[in-house]
């Protein structure tokens, strides 16, 4: 083992792992905390568990290839498959653009004390992206050590929260290990898939196997991409702990400080500190909702101002983050679908105009209330795409034409499997609960008729996988 070695390797790492600190999982914790309080830490800590393992096929497969999964599919799907997986995947990509652009948006307005609205935080959110193109321009490294900056200021932000709230450390600990919920309903289930459908994101497999094409790896010596392989995965394990540290000061600042509390406790605290925010609370005793705007403001009215500030600049940090790793995960999939090179400007003028067009006219036409309330949508938007990554990885990497002596052994074919069609099984679950909170029957009838195809297209990429897999008598000859 060499540390210089890990530190030529370090990079791809961080940038994925920036995926698990974007607006929408900072949501998915802050709701986990204040719906069920220290109880759903085991599942965060699973499902970044889980979240690793499936990275680890991702990097494997572009050091082993030399070619990312896009470029992959391009060459192993036949061309309809393959263009629909590209849609699927492009969706994902602009839903988790359109998160950032929520995130930043709402705390530029936090900032700011409300003086720049919504609208134009989602206008200065247009131009951020293309200070980054600049950025990328200087190299590589000195655009991941940009984002292991941004990451750092995350911890120091969130981290102030933390030491400011002093969670109790016995309930975190219990929380973290004793997988069991005492006394949890529906509501605390809802939010336990939602933290696996926020953490997992289809279009990282994508990214990471398309960043670690970034560093010289001689593919003909085994040795080598053997060692590649090793300091990948152990920065992938440095990037995810650090992602997980920061998620879990999230989770447990509001477990501690807003658990069980109902709209009148808020009320009446932010009335106390003259707060400008106590509308948003009505003085009743329904459970306290909040998202990452209310959440701000609840901080300040408890601990202060500066609670309010430092915790908007985290926003600002994660939403920022989130930005560029978006922008290469479209650049690599545009790319390897379609075999097309466009200019990174051109690209990101694209994806980031389709992102912003609707985030624009909720910001101008409804409240802060609905433009949150997007989040959870888009959460559900991207825990239907996981098939269209998770199961083309497992696909290739258990492929010998694909990965050579590298392939799947029997043990990640078996696990890979297990963890699929679990998280599958689990993002299902979220989808059915969140249309049907909708209660609208013509919401239920378009949702049954698009679910046929959804099943469908992803009933033939597993057939194909159970093929890869082994089950050749699935291949009818062909």
């Amino acid at each position: 083992f060499s540390f210089r070695k890990l530190w030529a390797f370090t990079g791809p790492g961080f940038l994925m792992s920036i995926a698990y600190l974007d607006p929408g999982n900072i949501e998915s914790d802050l709701q986990s905390g204040a719906v069920a309080g220290f109880k759903l830490l085991w599942v965060l800590m699973l499902a970044t568990i889980i979240g690793l393992l499936l990275q680890r096929l991702a990097a494997r497969l572009g050091v082993v290839t030399g070619l990312h999964l896009a470029e992959v599919c391009h060459r192993q799907y036949q061309k309809f498959p393959r263009i629909i997986l590209w849609l699927m995947v492009e969706l994902a990509i602009i839903g988790s653009d359109m998160q950032e652009v929520i995130g930043s948006a709402i705390a530029i307005n936090l900032l700011s004390m409300g003086k720049i609205p919504l609208w134009g935080g989602v206008l200065i959110t247009i131009a951020d992206t293309f200070v980054f193109l600049f950025l990328d321009k200087y190299g590589l490294r000195k655009l991941e050590a940009f984002f292991g900056l941004l990451i750092t200021i995350m911890a120091l932000t969130f981290g102030y929260e933390y030491i400011t709230v002093k969670p109790n450390q016995e309930k975190l600990l219990q929380g973290l290990f004793i997988p069991y919920c005492q006394g949890c309903g529906t509501p605390q289930l809802e939010q336990a898939v939602g933290i696996v459908g926020a953490v997992i994101m289809p279009h990282n497999m994508y990214l990471h196997s398309a960043l670690v094409k970034s560093r010289q790896v001689n593919r003909a010596d085994k040795r080598e991409v053997r060692e590649a392989n090793k300091y990948f995965f152990i920065e992938s394990c440095i990037a995810l702990f650090v992602s997980f540290i920061i998620n879990i000061f999230v989770v447990t600042v509001f477990a501690e400080a807003f658990f069980n509390k109902t709209n009148a406790d808020v009320n009446e605290v932010c009335a106390n500190s003259s707060s400008p925010h106590s509308s948003l609370f009505p003085n009743n005793n329904e459970t306290l909702e909040v998202d990452i705007y209310k959440g701000g403001v609840v901080l300040g009215c408890y601990f202060g101002p500066a609670a309010l500030y430092i915790w908007a600049i985290g926003i600002l940090a994660a939403g920022q983050s989130s930005t560029m790793t978006g922008t290469y995960s479209g650049q690599f999939v545009m790319e390897g679908f379609l075999n097309l090179r466009w200019s990174r400007f051109a690209r990101v003028l694209l994806t980031r105009s389709i992102a912003v067009t609707p985030t624009l006219f909720v910001a101008i036409f409804q409240d802060v209330g609905h433009l949150t309330g997007m989040n959870d949508f888009l959460n559900v938007l991207m825990s239907l795409q996981l098939p269209f990554a998770l199961i083309p990885v497992l696909t290739f990497t258990s492929l010998p034409g694909v990965m050579r002596d590298f392939a799947n052994g029997l043990f990640w074919k078996v696990a890979g499997g297990i963890l699929i069609l679990l998280i599958c099984c689990i993002n299902m679950y979220f989808v059915v609960a969140y249309v049907m909170s909708l209660h609208n029957l013509a919401l239920y009838i378009g949702a049954a008729v698009l679910s046929v195809i959804y099943l469908a297209f992803v009933a033939y990429l597993t057939w194909l996988c159970l093929i890869a897999l082994g089950a050749s008598f699935l291949a009818c000859g062909n």
